[in-house]
């Protein structure tokens, strides 16, 4: 099953950090990739739509004096995520800005994106397509894509109710590209059975909330500390697509999150719109399932030297490996 050949030797744990709304800035993109994983950042968390080219030159910039500078470190290539809905009126800015600049991987979501499979192509970049259910897969596989991300259950922000053994599975069935596994992990030992499973690449997002290098308020880090998988809240309410929310934030903007009402989906919005639509992300706060697994902040190079560590004791356990 294939890692990209433009990631080969440039990996120390097969992981891309997910691209997360208001956490995923510079530090955190360019501190994972210096630990060796991808990092990644969705287009819009610049704003305005001019700081995107600020933020890929530097990204680009600092990546390229650390490679200089540590000859020999694994240092990862970086992501930008584009959100693929007609609510995003920045798409073919943003989409134009990763070409000039030559974005390594673009992840995309919601619609199937062939124009920009077509784009990023045209530059020799890759565009990995996160979906909830096979035939959401099997779009994303007519429109060329690279990689396909299996969000399956108990991911964090928007993700799907499959399990994780029934999906990568059916998807390896009709795609011989890569497969990335979303969905609850936060170890080493967990991207490992990622790849037991089938994906080739884990995907991981809420463990790096708790990072030092995450944009997010303290109180938001603390609350993931803090709590566990029953705190975690399943509804499409605040942005039109079901996702996962932490209980205590819900509550703290005055939402009874056992008694929530359904969406309107044909009032999507990312990033800006109603009042409702503004506490998405900046108040009712992420978080998938494994956070009963998460017990400390910790700076992003520590974490991932923590999770190689991890990976390679469960290799060495299972697998007799030296």
């Amino acid at each position: 099953m294939p890692i990209p050949a433009s990631f080969r030797d440039r990996l120390s744990l097969p992981v891309i950090g997910s691209p997360m709304f208001i956490a995923s800035t510079p530090d955190l993109v360019i501190a994972q990739c210096k630990a060796g994983i991808v990092g990644s950042f969705p287009a819009l968390n610049a704003r305005p739509a001019s700081q995107l080219d600020e933020w890929l030159v530097r990204i680009r910039e600092e990546l390229d004096a650390y490679a200089s500078a540590s000859p020999g470190a694994k240092v990862a290539p970086f992501a930008v995520n584009q959100i693929c809905h007609a609510s995003n009126d920045r798409l073919q800015h943003d989409v134009e800005a990763c070409v000039r600049h030559k974005v390594p991987l673009v992840i995309t979501s919601l619609r199937p994106p062939r124009e920009v499979v077509e784009a990023v192509h045209s530059y020799g970049g890759l565009v990995f397509h996160d979906v909830i259910s096979v035939k959401h897969a099997r779009k994303a596989a007519e429109q060329g894509v690279d990689g396909i991300i299996a969000v399956c259950a108990g991911a964090g922000g928007h993700a799907g109710t499959t399990s994780p053994f029934a999906l990568v599975r059916e998807i390896r069935q009709f795609f011989d590209g890569t497969i990335i596994l979303s969905g609850a992990m936060s170890s080493g030992a967990d991207v490992f059975a990622a790849q037991a499973i089938g994906a080739d690449l884990a995907y991981i997002g809420t463990r790096f909330l708790a990072t030092t290098e995450a944009h997010v308020l303290d109180e938001y880090k603390q609350m993931i500390v803090e709590s566990g998988s029953d705190d975690v809240v399943y509804t499409n309410l605040f942005s039109g697509v079901k996702g996962n929310y932490l209980r205590g934030s819900v509550v703290r903007t005055g939402f009874d999150p056992d008694n929530l009402p359904e969406a309107d989906k044909s009032k999507m919005n990312f990033g800006s719109g109603s009042d409702l639509k503004a506490k998405v992300w900046r108040d009712i706060w992420s978080a998938g399932q494994g956070v009963g697994n998460i017990h400390e902040v910790l700076p992003t190079a520590e974490l991932v030297a923590r999770m190689v560590r991890e990976y390679e004791d469960t290799r060495r356990r299972l697998c007799g490996a030296a």
